[in-house]
């Protein structure tokens, strides 16, 4: 990898690079990093109050975190961000691996929110946040105090992002949200599965996930017009919204036809044969999704009959026989094992790939040298690993800053930065700031 690109994880503590990638440049060849100053990351002295829990939103302001931001994960006390104590097994301390992956480059106050003085301390920091992300059930932030228009009164500069199920607005909005309603309610489930099987949800949770990206998309696009207009603004995302955006293939085929899409196990609406094929040891998948894959796939595997069969001379016609297509096509597949499939078929510049399991996925050379999985310094767990940066910058490469916060663990450090000293912050928990 590109030395500039590469990602580095910082020791908290002394801010030294601790984790170095085996491709990096030797010290008779230094990094082009050290020859010119080194560039600060895009968001750093950027603060983001994060009042979310689970997914979509620890997620969003994650990425913000990885990309400089200073994030400042204001929790329930005692029982903080309900994912800690998720998943059906056990680390050495109190938070899951769920929690750990989706938390980093993050600090922790625990505050009550309820509490008078724990909202006191909420309204100081909120003077010198520039983003707030929250994901309560819409109407939940007025009740207690820190909605929009509140908050806006105090900092107009504030980007605050709204992160719902279904948004604020709307006949469903005060519905609870999470991504298998999401994902059955929008449709994603409709299409997901395999004909005349019973519902299949996809399995990564598409709708935490692409309403944390779009979310932050919305993000980052509000902050760089507040720094042109003086202004924030408020942000509405919702795990239903971001899951319908998914339906470009499938809503397209819709309105143009009129036909209700239905699921297509691993095929594509666009092309065929695109998906996973029966190899004699297993599956694998290819794509030959233009006339001139078609007829190189055709004499590669020995089946010049197939290229004059009228019922697969165009990509309309093979989408119209898709099944019996691929009926054809695994009585060659079948002959050979899966790797040697995928080996022929990249030689001659077809789309191919094996079908590996997220570990092997994740111990695989290329996901190695992307560096997709990281072992980061834990106070508690020792080394945890968490999933790698999932783009790569250049000149400002991501850094791993601070592990997974412990519940609470900067509470005092992130007050005495507000000028709070320890008389008044004794005071403050007395009154139950940061208690249940």
């Amino acid at each position: 990898m590109d030395a500039e690109l590469r990602p580095e994880i910082i020791s908290p503590a002394n801010d030294h690079q601790i984790s170095d990638h085996p491709h990096a440049d030797t010290p008779e060849t230094p990094p082009r990093e050290a020859t010119a100053p080194k560039r600060p990351l895009p968001l750093a002295g950027i603060r983001v109050l994060d009042v979310t829990q689970v997914m979509a939103g620890p997620v969003c302001t994650m990425l913000l975190g990885d990309l400089g931001a200073d994030i400042i994960k204001i929790e329930p006390p005692e029982t903080g961000d309900q994912t800690r104590g998720a998943m059906g097994f056990r680390m050495k301390g109190d938070d899951s691996m769920g929690f750990l992956n989706m938390n980093r480059n993050k600090r922790s106050i625990a505050l009550n929110l309820k509490n008078p003085a724990g909202r006191e301390v909420f309204l100081e920091l909120v003077k010198t946040a520039d983003i707030l992300v929250e994901n309560y059930r819409p109407g939940v932030v007025r009740k207690l105090g820190i909605d929009y228009d509140t908050l806006s009164k105090i900092n107009p500069r504030l980007v605050y992002a709204s992160i719902s199920g279904f948004g604020q607005t709307g006949p469903w909005s005060d519905r609870p949200g999470f991504d298998l309603m999401a994902q059955a309610m929008s449709g994603v489930m409709s299409v997901t599965g395999h004909p005349g099987g019973p519902p299949v949800k996809a399995g990564v949770p598409v709708a935490d996930i692409g309403c944390a990206l779009f979310a932050t998309y919305a993000i980052l696009a509000a902050y760089i017009g507040c720094e042109k207009s003086g202004q924030g603004q408020f942000i509405d995302a919702s795990l239903f919204d971001s899951a319908l955006a998914f339906s470009i293939w499938d809503i397209s085929e819709h309105w143009g036809t009129g036909v209700i899409p239905g699921p297509l196990g691993t095929a594509n609406r666009m092309s065929a044969p695109y998906q996973a094929v029966r190899s004699s040891d297993g599956y694998f998948v290819m794509g030959a999704t233009n006339q001139k894959l078609w007829q190189r796939l055709c004499n590669e595997i020995d089946r010049q009959d197939l290229l004059t069969d009228p019922r697969f001379t165009t990509i309309s016609t093979r989408l119209a026989n898709r099944e019996v297509l691929i009926e054809e096509l695994e009585k060659t597949f079948t002959t050979r094992p899966s790797e040697e499939w995928v080996t022929t078929l990249l030689a001659k510049g077809i789309p191919a790939g094996r079908m590996n399991t997220y570990p092997e996925a994740f111990e695989s050379d290329h996901a190695k040298f992307r560096e997709m999985k990281m072992d980061i310094p834990h106070p508690v767990e020792g080394t945890i690993p968490n999933i790698g940066f999932p783009v790569k910058l250049r000149g400002t490469p991501q850094t791993v800053r601070r592990p997974p916060p412990l519940l609470g663990e900067h509470t005092r450090e992130i007050l005495a930065e507000r000028g709070l000293n320890e008389e008044t912050i004794e005071k403050l928990a007395e009154e139950g700031a940061f208690a249940s």
